[in-house]
C-alpha cells in the first residue's frame, strides 16, 4: 500500500475509535461497528494498532469472535433488539409518523436487525 493511503487509513482507524469510545457514553452512538471499521483501517495500515484492538481486555474478545467467526454475543444481539425496537416506539408514539412513513422506517430498520440475528452466536 502507497504511503499517503497508508496514513489515511492509520487516521481514519483512529477518528474510528474515538467515535467507539464516544459511543460508549452517548446511547445513540454504536460502538462495535466503528470498532470493526477501525480494526479494517488498521489491518490495511498498522499491524501493530491492529492487534492492540484485537487483545484490548474490553473490545478484545467480540473484535476476535467477529473476525474469526462472524459471531455476535446472544447479549448482544438482545441489545440491539431492544434498542432498536425502543427507538421505533419512540419515533412513533414522539414523531407521530404517517403509517405508510412508519412502515418504510420498520423495514428499514428490520434489514441491519436480521443481519445482526442471523449471524452465529459465541
Amino acid at each position: 500500500m502507497k504511503l499517503p493511503l497508508q496514513i489515511l487509513c492509520l487516521c481514519l482507524g483512529w477518528l474510528m475509535v474515538a467515535f467507539a469510545v464516544a459511543g460508549i457514553f452517548l446511547p445513540l452512538l454504536p460502538t462495535t461497528p466503528f470498532l470493526l471499521l477501525a480494526a479494517g483501517l488498521f489491518a490495511r495500515s498498522s499491524p501493530r494498532f491492529e492487534q492492540w484492538l484485537l487483545t484490548h481486555p474490553v473490545f478484545g474478545a467480540s473484535l476476535r469472535r467477529w473476525h474469526e467467526r462472524g459471531a455476535i454475543s446472544v447479549r448482544a444481539k438482545a441489545m440491539a433488539a431492544a434498542l432498536m425496537a425502543t427507538s421505533f416506539a419512540l419515533f412513533v408514539v414522539f414523531g407521530t409518523p404517517r403509517p405508510l412513513v412508519a412502515l418504510v422506517v420498520a423495514g428499514i430498520m428490520a434489514l441491519p436487525l436480521t443481519f445482526i440475528l442471523t449471524r452465529p452466536n459465541d
